[in-house]
């Protein structure tokens, strides 16, 4: 056995109904006098409820999912704009990434406070969209400092989001087996994700008003982002990328739908993989784990439900070819993603 593992430094707070005393806690810790809170529209009444006893200077709510760059800018001016000292971001991943550009070119510390299972606040990955083109990278600036995790704060989030929001998290889990840097230690880490995701997750559902089946659902869904961390970018991030650079469809939702397509592709191909997948999920295989999983979730279905064009496919699959990790699996050919993309476009069975 041989491999090169990285450890992220990072703090995790995790506790129902705690999140003002543990962000409260963290912010004093760092020495922060000068809080730039960032949330959403959507997050409001949580940020100002979480935050209401630290020193905030300004809140920020121009959120934009896929984060453009020009709001990126807008939110650089405003930090610099207040002499903002520390980042607070409260909401799922768009609202992280934005916190990431913000550091990205200030170096400003992040504290995350997540209300999905997005997972980008455990990793150092931020991305850019310009145009129709989504830019990615890896950046320890960008790593928050701490992470606080309270599911009671995820309570707000439908059922159909969470489902969504947590298939992300399993595709994290999923690529993190395969991806240009797996190792033993994330494999294990995923694997144990997948096994908390899919048991949190019909609990969500089923009870979306009560804390266990949440705090499953997000204890997966930071494991997921450790083991992708450390792992790299697989082929389904990089589809899901592209898709959503080019098309601007829901980033949750087209995880979602994309995740069988390859899971699929790869699988055979990786037999270690999938039968530590299928360990995870419970079941004889890996797909089967998997579709079982979404049918209880009621999962959405196909990229052109999410408002992807058909005439979109081929010019997705060449950029997906560009930009697919080597050592992917199976060949990443275009003909070979074309179908996929057609596949998934339809809602077709997975092959």
């Amino acid at each position: 056995m041989r491999f090169l593992h990285d450890t992220l430094p990072q703090r995790v707070h995790f506790a129902s109904g705690e999140a003002a005393e543990s962000l409260t806690a963290e912010i004093a810790s760092l020495g922060a006098r000068r809080v730039m809170v960032i949330a959403g529209a959507g997050e409001r009444e949580i940020a100002e409820r979480v935050t209401s006893g630290l020193p905030v200077v300004h809140r920020h709510d121009d959120v934009v999912m896929h984060v453009p760059v020009e709001v990126a800018e807008r939110a650089r001016t405003a930090a610099a704009a207040h002499d903002a000292d520390v980042l607070v971001s409260i909401g799922g991943g768009s609202t992280t990434g934005l916190a990431k550009a913000v550091a990205l070119t200030t170096g400003l510390p992040i504290v995350a406070v997540p209300t999905t299972y997005a997972g980008s606040e455990a990793t150092p990955v931020w991305g850019l969209t310009e145009g129709s083109t989504k830019t990615t990278g890896t950046d320890r600036k960008v790593l928050p400092r701490a992470i606080v995790y309270d599911a009671s704060l995820t309570l707000s989030l439908p059922a159909a989001l969470s489902a969504a929001s947590g298939l992300n998290a399993v595709a994290h889990c999923v690529d993190s087996l395969w991806a240009p840097r797996a190792d033993p230690i994330n494999q294990a880490l995923a694997a144990e994700g997948v096994r908390a995701l899919r048991t949190g997750l019909p609990m969500v559902v089923k009870e979306p008003d009560a804390l266990p089946g949440r705090e499953q659902a997000l204890y997966g869904a930071y494991l997921s982002a450790l083991a992708f961390a450390s792992a790299g970018s697989g082929l389904h991030h990089k589809i899901c990328h592209v898709l959503g650079g080019m098309f601007n469809l829901p980033h949750a939702a087209t995880h979602a739908v994309v995740l069988p397509y390859v899971l699929a592709f790869n699988g055979t191909a990786a037999p270690e993989a999938e039968e530590r997948l299928a360990e995870a999920f419970g079941t004889p295989t890996a797909r089967e784990g998997l579709a079982r999983l979404r049918e209880r979730l009621d999962a959405p279905r196909s990229l052109g439900d999410l408002g992807m064009p058909s005439g979109g496919i081929a010019s997705a699959a060449e950029a997906v070819v560009a930009a697919a990790p080597a050592g992917n699996p199976s060949p990443v050919t275009l003909p070979a993603i074309t179908d996929l993309l057609r596949m998934a476009w339809e809602g077709a069975e997975p092959r």
